[in-house]
């Protein structure tokens, strides 16, 4: 375990919660991204009316009001997209997703200052993205938000501080998220490496060990899986 991750461990119980879940009633579904799942087609999966169908399909179906997963998930998805290919296709997924409705409202679940926010306008990409910059025992980390409206950068300044509880941003319709069924991809860097409004949320499997070392579980922060059912 990091440091980074020991702090957060620390702090587990102390987050406000990034949405709106009420643990004791509310049902949420385990989403399997992966080869694993013969349910998802090739062409559901390039189409985004027919994805963003399977994700509602199967949160209405399980009486779900969020789909969660993702996290160290390689995922035969990002096919959709000429943006994860190459010598070495990128498919390990760095953060974790919620899924649900557009406008969706995104809580700050610590204290922090906007780092960097950008419209990655990418087929397949982040769309709009924020990332936020905390400190949690003298432990500088990044929290990054993707697939947002488009709204939430109309006026936002890097710098600005937010508190914990408040609202950050909005899950995005397709169109301004980077062409996905609404949903929010949540990930939690160590060390940002000068980048501003974007890092990789995939990488390739032979960068797997690297990546997962500064991209630590965002579960330490959400605290949502243990609740997820398939």
């Amino acid at each position: 375990m990091t440091r980074l991750e020991r702090a957060l461990a620390n702090k587990q119980n102390d987050f406000y919660p990034i949405v709106n879940f009420d643990k004791k009633k509310d049902k949420l579904f385990h989403f399997d991204l992966s080869a694993a799942n013969t349910e998802l087609t090739a062409a559901d999966i390039a189409d985004t009316e027919k994805f963003s169908a399977y994700i509602d399909k199967k949160l209405s179906g399980s009486g779900s009001r969020y789909g969660i997963g993702g996290y160290d998930e390689n995922r035969t998805i990002y096919q959709r997209s000429e943006l994860f290919n190459g010598e070495e296709a990128r498919t390990i997924h760095l953060g974790i997703d919620i899924w649900g409705p557009a406008g969706t409202a995104v809580y700050m679940p610590i204290g922090g200052m906007i780092h960097s926010f950008a419209f990655n306008n990418n087929f397949g990409d982040y769309g709009a993205t924020i990332i936020v910059l905390h400190q949690l025992e003298t432990i500088p980390f990044y929290t990054l938000y993707g697939h947002l409206s488009l709204a939430d950068l109309a006026g936002l300044q890097e710098g600005k501080y937010l508190n914990r509880g408040e609202v950050l941003a909005h899950f995005g319709q397709p169109n301004e998220n980077g062409n996905w069924p609404p949903h929010l991809h949540f990930q939690v860097i160590a060390d940002i490496h000068y980048k501003k409004g974007d890092y990789p949320g995939v990488c390739k499997l032979s960068e797997r060990e690297k990546y997962l070392h500064n991209c630590p579980n965002p579960d330490i922060i959400l605290n949502m899986m243990q609740y997820a059912e398939k």
